[in-house]
């Protein structure tokens, strides 16, 4: 059954003839109305360097994503591959979900692709710092450059017959 979608708000600012919305006051109503004056081709109207530095912001919003779940996915796979007696399900669950994620992300977003090894260098540090903060061991424990291959990182089977009962 489908559910039903909920309608568009009122009009904006903009479609009625009121004065139009700052972005500092309310960002949704801001980014509708300035969608609303580029359909209309008002380009005249819109506020060209505020929506250029909104969408920069988009885009490192999105490469953030991405470093956020290599972070959370690589951690994991440092902490599995360090201490196999302390093993989890929790830590094949978490690997799938942040894989889940990122084939998301890259599949929505596939301008990311070419900075998947930029992504890896900036997060590491941080999933090696936080993966021996999670096994209580110093961080000269883990390798101090990435250990894994990108096919590693996303196709690597984890098996939960070697997860401690």
């Amino acid at each position: 059954m489908a559910h039903p979608v909920p309608s568009d708000p009122p009009e904006t600012g903009v479609a009625s003839g009121r004065g139009r919305t700052r972005d500092e006051d309310d960002l949704y109503t801001w980014a509708r109305e300035q969608a609303a004056l580029l359909r209309a081709r008002r380009f005249a109207e819109i506020d060209v360097d505020l929506v250029a530095e909104e969408l920069e912001d988009l885009s490192r919003r999105e490469f953030s994503k991405l470093c956020s779940a290599l972070r959370v996915l690589v951690m994991h796979m440092l902490k599995w591959d360090q201490q196999p007696e302390h093993r989890t399900a929790s830590w094949i669950y978490s690997i799938r979900e942040q894989r889940r994620r990122l084939d998301r992300l890259l599949r929505e977003s596939p301008g990311l692709k070419p900075r998947l090894d930029e992504a890896l260098a900036d997060v590491y540090p941080d999933a090696r710092d936080w993966a021996a903060d999670e096994t209580h061991l110093p961080p000269d424990e883990f390798p101090a450059a990435c250990p894994y291959a990108w096919d590693e990182i996303r196709e690597r089977p984890f098996d939960l017959d070697s997860v401690k009962k």
